[in-house]
């Protein structure tokens, strides 16, 4: 019992981006505006940006210009080709937009609403992967920031996983939006596909409704 907390222990206290330093690129699924580009761009990444909002995805591409090494994407990747979803965009420049409503979201940041609802066709990350032609030999970390639905996308990307040493995910451990995976069904999915959690962050927390996560996650050999 005494081992298995200490375990816990360095879960929380480990950034879950210990290992950018180790990785040559990442694919960042929910990229918004891309953030993070200086950060990516400083550690000499290669950086595959995929943003499904139209609009967002035009400031994203405005954004990463001159990043010669950051290309990016304007899909929706859930675990099927050419279903069309119902895409709900969200008041606060879209970075909580997600295929599902809302849910116990609403109960830690209230002021976030969705605004517009507009109409998505989806692709599998494998898919994409081979319609773009992508080198994954540049991308050994997968960052998903999907807003609900990143089950759906590790699903579609069951059959390149093996191609990642490391997944970054948020992940809340309530029913943020109706329907929506939640932290224990990406571990127990990982889990089976040799990854395990190896980084936890808490990053938002409300008493009776629960707690959003950043998380890693480090392929192990068997």
């Amino acid at each position: 019992m005494k081992r298995f907390a200490r375990r816990l222990v360095g879960l929380f206290k480990r950034d879950p981006e210990y290992f950018m330093g180790r990785v040559k690129g990442v694919i960042h699924i929910g990229a918004n505006i891309g953030q993070e580009r200086d950060s990516y761009a400083s550690k000499g990444l290669n950086v595959l940006w995929i943003e499904p909002i139209p609009v967002v995805f035009g400031r994203l591409k405005d954004r990463i210009e001159h990043y010669p090494d950051q290309r990016a994407v304007n899909r929706l990747v859930t675990d099927v080709d050419g279903k069309e979803y119902s895409f709900h965009l969200s008041s606060n420049d879209g970075a909580s937009s997600s295929i599902y409503n809302l849910a116990d979201h609403m109960k830690i940041w209230p002021e976030v609403t969705f605004t517009e609802t507009i109409r998505l066709e989806s692709i599998t990350l494998a898919s994409l992967v081979e319609r773009e032609r992508i080198d994954l030999d540049k991308y050994d970390a997968m960052i998903l920031d999907t807003q609900g639905s990143e089950l759906l996308v590790l699903k579609g990307a069951a059959t390149l996983l093996h191609r990642f040493a490391f997944i970054k995910t948020e992940a809340a451990d309530f029913e943020s939006y109706e329907g929506c995976c939640r932290l224990a069904d990406i571990d127990d999915f990982l889990q089976d596909r040799d990854f395990k959690r190896t980084a936890t962050k808490r990053v938002a927390h409300k008493a009776g409704v629960g707690s959003y996560f950043e998380v890693s996650y480090e392929r192990h050999a068997r």
